[in-house]
């Protein structure tokens, strides 16, 4: 029979469900937080342990929790496959929370708010991925597309997809952006070559391409704020 470290083997006093009733959600750590979905220790670790062992990986926070994989997590001890599917759809929740609330602060002629929403979705991943973000006449923002996984290079960006997208969907201005897994948002001269391309394709069509935007570690390179276009 298996005797695992539950919440209630804490002291009332550490327990964080009492904690949130006390002191509400905000009030507790991220330890606490964790451990509240994960519920349940194993027969060496309580369940804070084994939230701690979640948050101190590189990051040292919960940024670990974003960056880390499936299998990753199901390398912990006591986290199975069902903990680990409940954590990642947190992380992915949190995630789309923080881009639902700034994407109504999305202005066409202010590259700083485009990057802000795309910034935490971008800037940890470990490959470089392409986005193709649409507006219509009146710079209204549209809705983006997923291009490619990679290197930005134009054999590995389709310019005709971005812009059939951009005819589907009634767009008449585009922004571009992927990310430098480096964290130094310089662009390079495929950077550059892929953003002369995609302006002349889109230009027959009459699609403007107003911005090339680079995303690094919590900054951004803009092609249109250093006159690049």
């Amino acid at each position: 029979m298996h005797n695992n470290k539950t919440i209630k083997n804490l002291p009332t006093s550490e327990r964080p469900y009492e904690k949130f009733l006390s002191l509400g959600a905000s009030g507790l750590s991220d330890a606490d937080l964790l451990a509240i979905i994960i519920k349940t220790g194993t027969r060496d670790k309580t369940v804070i342990d084994i939230a701690q062992d979640i948050l101190s990986g590189r990051h040292g926070n919960l940024l670990n929790l974003y960056e880390m994989s499936y299998e990753e997590l199901l390398s912990i001890p006591g986290i199975g496959q069902i903990k680990a599917i409940q954590l990642k759809a947190i992380a992915e929740l949190s995630l789309r929370i923080a881009k639902t609330k700034k994407v109504q602060s999305i202005r066409m002629n202010n590259p700083q708010t485009i990057a802000d929403y795309y910034m935490e979705q971008m800037r940890h991943l470990t490959n470089e991925v392409v986005i193709c973000a649409y507006f219509d006449v009146k710079s209204r923002f549209l809705g983006d597309k997923f291009i490619s996984k990679g290197s930005l290079s134009s054999s590995v960006v389709d310019i005709g997809s971005i812009i059939r997208t951009a005819l589907d969907k009634n767009a008449s201005k585009l922004v571009l952006l992927h990310n430098h897994p480096s964290g130094d948002c310089t662009p390079s001269r495929n950077d550059i070559a892929v953003t002369d391309r995609l302006i002349e394709g889109s230009g027959i069509f009459s699609i403007e391409l107003c911005d090339h935007i680079i995303i690094g570690d919590n900054e951004y390179y803009s092609f249109y704020e250093n006159k690049l276009i």
